[in-house]
């Protein structure tokens, strides 16, 4: 189903632009559209009956309750998941644990039982809720990709240094000196981003925005690669540190890479989040180990004036030259990585939002320029070289704290953040997926991040790939770091590129100085991408490149599906069904209550055999139609009149993010015609199944005597390949509501080609 599009801005105090909002989830009808509602709901009128008729005809009450409000919902300490609060004041005795109460055999229930210890909490259970950071929390934990990549980034530009020998390391302080400058330029450049989209200005949404469909999806392919990479890349630099201090795991290295991906996997999965000081400790803890280990080295040159030790005799295996330099400048530049993740998170801050992010922004720049600049240093003076067997980070610390309690603490502190930075990666890959989504470029069941099955597809998707890519280059980080360069300077080219003809457009105050920043970060971005793709072609930048091309294939042919589906749902007199037959629904049943649970054992049995052999005859079953809404379209018209021609009491749901969507779908209704009972429950969660459950699972508390069939819209393709483009609402609710008698679950098909 297509979804209306919207910028990634709001009015302030706007939820995460990771939620969905009213344009993402309710698709707009327009003038046409809306006059074939209307022409469809006086065809409607001739055959329904007043509506009060169907609203006495429920042998339920609709209003449940709610749930509540978004501003009282908070996670667990250390996790981002809630616990869905019952609609009716009260859980389902029969339904209170999916993964654990559903009979089977032995090895399904310890199956069961080891899923819900690793993934935790069923479907119905939990959601995601959002939380807002202070900027001492914030720093750490947006901050740890950033700079964690000081563990890597000087190592890799002096790797290429040395191919020229002992001549070549003399270049190491200028070209130090020339990133720490882009360093700088692309961070006064996000700081602008940050003013001009103080909701959060992804590569994506601002290349889009201001460039264009080609130049926002070449920026997500980037940044997807780049994310893929920055797992990869953390994790092989972690390691790489364990390894440095306990040499005797080195042939273990892949192996524990992939248990670390699987942690993270496993984490995420149950819901960890970055935010406590559980997640800000590694960062914290990461700058003081550099700052302790930068001082103690300039305080061990002071005794001998600042001299550079001399370095070992180093054979030139290249002539020096331009390209070795411009090659050295791109592989150093990688400690750059993770410079946009302040200016993707603006929400999660605390209010002023974007004040407080670019105060964030501008300690992270602060600090990312003074550790690699003083990594840099140290590695002048003390003549350290990298090695195949010792990180560069490791020799210092061997060098100033020996191996004592200090060099532990460096190394522990070092791998740690690495680690962290890696799962950064798990909240903004997902993030992008679900932009991407939105805009009909990516398979809807990223859409919905609160949704713990559909949130779970992005982290898993992530893992995957990284773990592909950690094992075809054998936990290497020489060997990725070219694949890592052109994603990451793609997206940031792209991104000031689109700020640059943002100023231009708006002309707010002081944008002259605003585009001038943004221009200055645009050329040296380009400059850097085009040196990486260049000289580290051959090396695996082509990899980063064709997989771009490939990504950006495919999200084309996703968004075309989406369209020719989208065509197909659009409202058109010809095509919209309608029941012939009057609705005549009868009287609703007086209430049932339920058995007291204290009854005698001999009694309750005796009396549930009677009332099972009762409804073995049509006239004691007594039948109620919840149709599940997402929207008036074809779709959802044709699954209203099925439920109507059944001539049974008819309910219509539907599950909404805001009150600004309530609202719209209300008046869509009522343009219709209100021909059948509505009800809208807003669910301040991030997710829709979970609350739609809750909501069938209240009903059948009220009313256990009735037989409840919960009728869906379901699109159908004719290719196998499109059909995971689409939602399994259906088979979710089955496996969810199964433990509940008298639930039913009907799909109502939609074939699109």
């Amino acid at each position: 189903m297509n979804k209306a599009r919207s910028k990634d801005r709001g009015d302030e105090g706007e939820p995460d632009s990771g939620v969905s909002r009213p344009s993402d989830v309710l698709p707009g009808l327009d003038r046409e559209q809306l006059r074939v509602l209307r022409q469809v709901g006086r065809q409607w009128g001739r055959v329904s009956p007043l509506l009060g008729v169907a609203h006495r005809a429920l042998p339920v009450d609709p209003d449940l309750g709610a749930f509540p409000p978004a501003a009282d919902i908070r996670p667990t300490r250390f996790g981002q998941l809630v616990h869905i609060t019952p609609l009716g004041g009260h859980a389902s005795a029969q339904a209170a644990d999916v993964a654990g109460e559903i009979p089977g055999s032995r090895m399904g229930r310890i199956a069961r039982r080891a899923r819900r210890a690793m993934l935790g909490a069923p479907l119905k259970s939990t959601a995601v809720a959002r939380e807002s950071m202070r900027k001492l929390v914030a720093l750490p934990v947006l901050s740890a990709d950033a700079l964690s990549s000081v563990a890597y980034g000087p190592e890799a530009m002096l790797g290429v240094l040395v191919l020229a020998g002992t001549a070549g390391l003399a270049y190491c302080l200028p070209i130090a000196a020339a990133i720490a400058f882009l360093m700088l330029a692309v961070g006064v450049s996000y700081r602008q981003t940050i003013r001009a989209y103080p909701h959060g200005g992804g590569s994506y949404i601002v290349a889009g925005d201001n460039l264009g469909l080609l130049p926002g999806l070449t920026a997500a392919g980037g940044l997807l690669i780049d994310y893929v990479l920055t797992v990869a890349v953390s994790i092989a630099s972690g390691i790489a540190a364990i390894t440095s201090a306990v040499p005797s795991l080195a042939p273990a290295a892949v192996p524990m890479g992939l248990a670390m991906i699987a942690l993270l996997l496993v984490g995420n999965l149950r819901g960890i989040r970055q935010a406590g000081a559980l997640f800000a400790a590694p960062t914290y803890a990461f700058i003081l180990a550099m700052f302790a280990l930068i001082i103690s080295s300039l305080a061990d040159a002071t005794e001998r004036g600042f001299q550079p030790a001399p370095t070992p005799h180093l054979n030139a295996a290249e002539g020096l030259g331009v390209l070795l330099v411009m090659r050295a400048f791109a592989s150093g530049s990688t400690a750059m990585t993770g410079i946009e993740a302040i200016s993707n998170a603006v929400p999660v801050f605390r209010p002023a939002r974007w004040r407080n992010a670019r105060t964030t922004l501008t300690w992270m720049i602060g600090l990312l320029i003074a550790l690699f600049a003083g990594v840099v240093a140290i590695v002048h003076l003390s003549g350290v070289i990298p090695s195949s067997s010792e990180t560069v980070l490791s020799q210092l610390a061997h060098l100033t704290f020996g191996s004592g309690a200090m060099y532990v603490f460096v190394q522990a502190a070092t791998a740690a953040v690495l680690l962290l930075a890696a799962n950064t990666a798990y909240n903004d890959f997902p993030r992008v997926l679900f932009l991407l989504a939105r805009d009909d470029h990516a398979p809807h069941i990223f859409l919905r991040q609160g949704d713990r099955l559909a949130f779970s597809n992005g982290i898993a998707l992530l893992s995957a790939a990284a773990a592909l890519v950690y094992v075809v280059f054998d936990g290497n980080t020489n060997s990725l770091i070219p694949l890592y360069a052109v994603g990451v300077f793609l997206a940031f080219s792209l991104s000031q590129a689109g700020m640059v003809v943002h100023w231009r457009r708006v002309r707010t105050p002081h944008w002259r100085k605003s585009l001038a920043f943004n221009a200055t970060g645009a050329v040296l971005s380009t400059l850097v991408l085009i040196t990486a793709a260049i000289t580290k072609f051959t090396a695996g930048a082509w990899v980063a490149l064709v997989a771009i091309g490939l990504f950006f294939l495919l999200a084309t042919r996703i968004r075309h599906h989406y369209q020719t589906v989208g065509t197909a749902l659009r409202l058109h007199p010809d095509t919209v069904e309608a029941p012939d037959r009057t609705l005549a629904p009868a009287p609703a049943p007086p209430l049932t209550p339920p058995h007291p649970t204290a009854q005698p054992e001999a009694r309750r049995t005796d009396r549930d055999a009677e009332e099972a052999e009762e409804e073995e005859t049509p006239q004691a079953i007594h039948h109620l139609s919840v149709v599940a809404l997402a929207s008036l379209d074809l779709a959802g018209l044709r699954a209203l009149a099925y439920a109507a021609s059944l001539q049974q009491p008819t309910l219509a749901l539907h599950i909404s993010p805001s009150e600004e969507e309530a609202q719209r779908f209300r008046d869509y209704w009522t343009t219709w015609g209100d021909h059948v009972p509505l009800h809208v429950v807003l669910s301040p969660y991030r997710a829709i199944t979970a609350p739609l459950i809750h909501y069938i699972e209240a009903l059948h508390r009220q009313r256990p005597d009735l037989t409840i069939t919960v009728i869906l819209p379901e699109i159908v393709t004719q290719h196998l390949r499109h059909r995971l483009l689409h939602s399994k609402d259906a088979t979710r609710l089955r496996h969810a509501l199964r433990p509940l008698p008298k639930i039913v679950i009907t799909s109502v098909p939609f074939h699109v080609p």
